[in-house]
């Protein structure tokens, strides 16, 4: 579950939420409602709001005479947009770094050889538009970001699997956050071939290569974050 972080409500969250997956010992353990109020400058009505969102994430849990309270990490929900872009936020979560990029080593490569099989004449020119935005972005950290997640995005759309589809919230996570250290100075070599020889393949209908070229994509991607 994500929100648009507009006003005070959103403010809150966004910072709180931070704090507690970052395990900001001033965010954890028990939470005092007023003392956030103070601390935020905000009324109790957005405090409350803010701790109803956080507690859809599994971050927060509020209980009869035990109070508000920070729950266990193992409760949170680690597929939640927004938990995952906290987590990213932490430059040192290498735990987090790896099991996306084992994710995505066992759904994309999948993701992939599904599209080329069942791509449809709209699934490629969306595919082509977001590869030539990337080309046309490869000045810009942020459009080329948004523009690669876009590709990827589409390519697990061209599955027509609608569960894999519902696994681009964890893909998206996974791109942002690892395309803004990667990407902050240029565009790394190799990474434009990668993706042409995905769209390539998935456009000419052939799954065992567009499943070979997602995997040597992955690879260059592994390549490139070892070399940080």
């Amino acid at each position: 579950m994500s929100y648009p972080r507009r006003g005070m409500h959103g403010e809150v969250v966004e910072d709180l939420g931070r704090r507690i997956v970052a395990g900001d010992p001033g965010a954890s353990g028990q939470l005092d409602p007023a003392e956030l109020g103070r601390r935020y400058q905000v009324s109790h009505t957005v405090v409350r709001e803010a701790l109803k969102t956080l507690a859809a994430k599994g971050l927060v849990d509020a209980r009869p005479k035990r109070g508000t309270y920070v729950r266990p990490r193992g409760d949170w929900s680690l597929l939640d947009a927004d938990v995952l872009r906290w987590r990213f936020t932490q430059r040192g979560d290498g735990d987090m770094l790896r099991d996306l990029a084992e994710v995505r080593a066992v759904v994309e490569p999948a993701g992939a050889r599904l599209a080329a099989a069942r791509r449809t004449d709209d699934d490629v020119a969306a595919l082509e538009k977001a590869y030539e935005h990337m080309a046309a972005t490869a000045a810009d950290p942020v459009a080329h970001t948004e523009a690669d997640v876009a590709f990827h995005r589409l390519l697990l759309a061209a599955s027509h699997n609608e569960l894999l589809e519902c696994l681009e919230v964890v893909i998206a996570a996974a791109l942002t956050a690892r395309d803004r250290l990667v990407h902050s100075t240029g565009e790394r070599p190799g990474f434009s071939a990668t993706h042409r020889a995905v769209l390539d393949a998935v456009r000419a209908g052939e799954p065992e290569a567009a499943e070979s070229a997602m995997r040597d994509l992955l690879a260059q991607a592994e390549r490139d974050e070892e070399n940080l």
